[in-house]
């Protein structure tokens, strides 16, 4: 924990914030350079672009971290499964082949991936000392979810499918936590300093599949990155209450809480790691006195305990700008 506190916190006031997708959509600048690059998994895999993109809201916020423009997808792509991104609906995965799957190698998989860690190198080169890189992996329950195309919608899955490849599961489960090991030490040797783990349908699983599907697979990767001595945030968005067993079990160096944690709750419930998050997204999208009421529940609850502020999911499109760097300022004059 402390090793990640030292790593996020900014060292001149012992504050840390930053935004999940803060390079992103509600940028001008964002959307100038997108709509120049149609296809989505070449513009991540645009090690200069990436770079310029993940630097956009470092120049225009001084946020204390940079997190580098890419997409969790990526591991499925460079896995040899086609990814598309469809405007208004999101991924598309071409239909799942386990035999294809099971025919990948490291070494082509680092060559994909290729492009992402050049873009780590070029970041952090351009990024001040005093400011923390993060870079990221999906947990594995959320890109098979994606790959075996399980998501009906957001709020539902099809878990008969599940059911029904429990055995399968359990290989693409062991052959994926290779895979994003690999991911995660070749970006922490490009320059991350952060590993965050997204587990963004976590809140989807079945209690009583919790154990086999969410806490077990991130439980492994977070041992791995603390064996080769690597901070760790993770986010299993959407498990309510069962944060508590996730972060007693799991242990990692931070947690993310998503927006229907209260931050009491968490303060209370939370013990030894790095707490980030909690603002829901939405909240930007109100007046600024709103904005401020709601960013001091935290700051509040949080006061004299290793906080990092941050969103309980990733910012939203419509966001103006604007009101971004008003509650970065708010926030330091707090």
């Amino acid at each position: 924990m402390s090793n990640l506190k030292e790593i996020l916190m900014n060292k001149k006031n012992c504050k840390s914030v930053w935004f999940m997708r803060q390079a992103g959509r509600y940028l001008p600048e964002f959307r100038k350079i997108r709509s120049q690059n149609p296809n989505f998994i070449n513009f991540c895999l645009n090690s200069k672009l990436s770079s310029e993109i993940t630097l956009q809201p470092i120049k225009r916020f001084d946020l204390d971290s940079a997190i580098i423009f890419s997409d969790i997808l990526i591991v499925p792509y460079a896995l040899n499964q086609n990814v598309e991104f469809i405007k208004d609906k999101g991924p598309k995965l071409e239909k799942f082949n386990i035999e294809n799957f099971l025919k990948n190698d490291e070494n082509s998989f680092i060559k994909r991936l290729n492009p992402v860690y050049e873009a780590i190198k070029m970041t952090r080169k351009n990024l001040q000392k005093e400011k923390s890189l993060i870079s990221f992996v999906g947990a594995p329950w959320t890109l098979l979810v994606y790959m075996i195309g399980a998501k009906l919608n957001k709020n539902e899955i099809n878990f008969e499918i599940i059911k029904k490849k429990k055995k399968e599961i359990e290989i693409i489960y062991n052959k994926l936590n290779d895979y994003l090991c690999i991911h995660i030490k070749n970006q922490i040797k490009a320059g991350a300093d952060v590993i965050q783990i997204f587990d963004s349908w976590a809140g989807l699983i079945p209690p009583n599949e919790l154990d086999r599907l969410c806490y077990r697979p991130n439980f492994r990767i977070v041992e791995f990155c603390k064996k080769n001595k690597i901070p760790v945030i993770c986010f299993p968005r959407g498990i309510k209450e069962n944060y508590k067993d996730f972060n007693n079990l799991i242990k990692p160096d931070g947690i993310n809480i998503d927006y229907s944690i209260d931050p009491y709750w968490a303060k209370e419930n939370l013990k030894d790691t790095v707490i980030q998050g909690g603002l829901n997204p939405k909240i930007l999208l109100l007046s600024n006195k709103e904005i401020y009421n709601n960013v001091k529940k935290y700051l509040d609850a949080f006061k004299g305990l290793p906080y990092v502020f941050n969103l309980g999911h990733g910012m939203l499109p419509e966001t103006n700008p604007e009101k971004v760097d008003k509650l970065v300022k708010f926030y330091r004059e707090y």
